[in-house]
């Protein structure tokens, strides 16, 4: 077993609770407008009255990582949930009508994923219109063969087994087999599924925001954080990157750990 699979599935989760607890709660405790402009404490760096920090039009550098932190686990949940309902149900309807049908729907998910996920989510951004939610509809739109293909594969598995057989012989109608049996054993491989996408989502959000076609400027968005900040890296004001930089690394690295766990708690299943 890795080393990375050999971390406790309560550490990453653990992890990612503290990280969404600080950012919901922290503006209790640091009650800074993140938009709020202070000309009189430009680029100034991390101490007592800045924590992290100031950009360079003076605004608390702290107050963004947090407004950006919860727009971008927010935003990670949307996709995610997004990625999931119609992927699955794609999934579903593919395995339980076979034939044409199936042929279609996996045809349809392989035209999707034949493209890299961030450059289809960056043509969808850019036929759109660009901005945070056309970016997020592309980055759904590049989850759904993740989802619908594990789904399909999943529901086509748990029917092969003589327990649907019996629920069957017994008079069992497909819609209640799909919701009580193939449902509760679908369940922990979609989770599995769920994380990763979670992680995936927050990275090429803020990937998108960076190069312009996700969340737009003066936008409190890590990603939109670090593209403000790179014209400062080479100057000596490290903050206005490294810290919405270690937001997304945290945030996608507990995300890929949590993954990792629970695909070897639930039997080395791969998402």
């Amino acid at each position: 077993m890795s080393i990375i699979r050999s971390v406790p599935v309560f550490l990453p989760l653990a992890l990612l609770t503290v990280l969404a607890g600080a950012v919901v709660v922290g503006p209790l405790v640091w009650p800074i407008d993140p938009y709020t402009m202070d000309f009189a404490a430009i680029l100034a760096p991390p101490g007592p009255g800045h924590w992290m920090g100031t950009d360079s039009v003076g605004r608390d550098v702290l107050a963004r990582f947090l407004a950006g932190g919860r727009l971008s686990l927010s935003v990670g949940v949307i996709v995610m949930l997004g990625g999931l309902v119609p992927g699955a149900i794609i999934g579903v309807i593919a395995a339980r009508a076979g034939g044409i049908v199936d042929m279609v729907l996996m045809r349809a998910m392989d035209s999707i994923a034949a493209f890299p996920p961030i450059l289809l989510a960056m043509a969808v951004a850019i036929g759109l219109g660009g901005g945070l939610w056309t970016a997020v509809i592309g980055v759904i739109i590049s989850t759904l063969p993740f989802f619908a293909r594990l789904m399909r594969s999943e529901v086509l598995r748990i029917m092969s087994h003589r327990f649907v057989d019996a629920a069957e012989s017994m008079g069992a109608t497909p819609a209640f087999i799909l919701l009580w049996h193939v449902s509760p054993h679908a369940a922990s491989t979609m989770l599995v599924q769920c994380a990763a996408v979670f992680g995936y989502a927050i990275i090429t959000l803020a990937g998108l925001g960076f190069v312009g076609l996700g969340a737009e400027v003066p936008t409190a968005e890590w990603g939109v954080m670090i593209t403000e900040g790179m014209k400062y890296a080479l100057t000596g004001q490290w903050w206005l990157t490294v810290f919405p930089g270690l937001g997304i690394l945290v945030a996608v690295s507990a995300a890929n750990l949590l993954a990792d766990g629970l695909s070897a708690t639930m039997g080395g299943r791969h998402a």
